[in-house]
């Protein structure tokens, strides 16, 4: 297993899905996951410390997680079948790793709310390269109307975004990105 990070998270224009791509730590190999609108947005939340009156679903499971004494150890992308990913949290409770099953996309919001780290298993990374046509330097300052990229949450996310955004913003936002807002692939 390699511990992974988000490079980027945005909207491939192809399938009008949204796709988040993690690189390996202190590398160059990628793994895009295309994901669903919801978990984009609790990743894109998370991100920028955006907070809700009430929890979301990925909250609700760090609550519960934390409040039955557990504690996130890792999210491991363990494999990809018939083009589907499996995940799995493995969650410390009693001295004991308990491993749950998960997608990538929800344990990917549940170890940014918790800070716990990220894995993949190493075949399935890629030397994909993944290029920036806007020009910018993955520069987290930039606003995202600019066309700059989400980076790592350890990147300012503070200064990414405004944290008043509501949730027709934020869908509107979601909606507005565009492949060159994230990059594209070049196998």
């Amino acid at each position: 297993m390699i511990e992974v990070s988000i490079a980027r998270l945005g909207l491939d224009a192809s399938s009008n899905a949204y796709v988040v791509v993690l690189q390996e730590h202190g590398g160059e190999r990628l793994l895009p996951i295309w994901i669903g609108q919801p978990e984009a947005e609790s990743i894109v939340m998370q991100i920028h410390n955006l907070k809700r009156v009430r929890p979301l679903t990925h909250d609700l499971c760090k609550n519960l997680i934390v409040g039955l004494g557990g504690q996130l150890q890792r999210v491991a992308i363990t494999r990809v079948e018939q083009n589907t990913y499996f995940a799995e949290l493995h969650v410390l409770r009693d001295g004991e790793i308990v491993t749950i099953d998960a997608r990538p996309s929800d344990g990917i919001a549940i170890a940014l709310r918790l800070d716990a780290p990220i894995f993949a298993a190493d075949d399935l990374l890629s030397d994909i390269a993944l290029e920036m046509t806007d020009g910018d330097d993955d520069d987290p300052a930039d606003e995202p109307e600019s066309g700059s990229d989400y980076s790592s949450p350890g990147a300012s996310p503070g200064n990414a975004a405004p944290t008043d955004l509501s949730a027709e913003q934020l869908k509107s936002y979601l909606e507005r990105l565009r492949p060159e807002d994230f990059g594209k692939f070049n196998p």
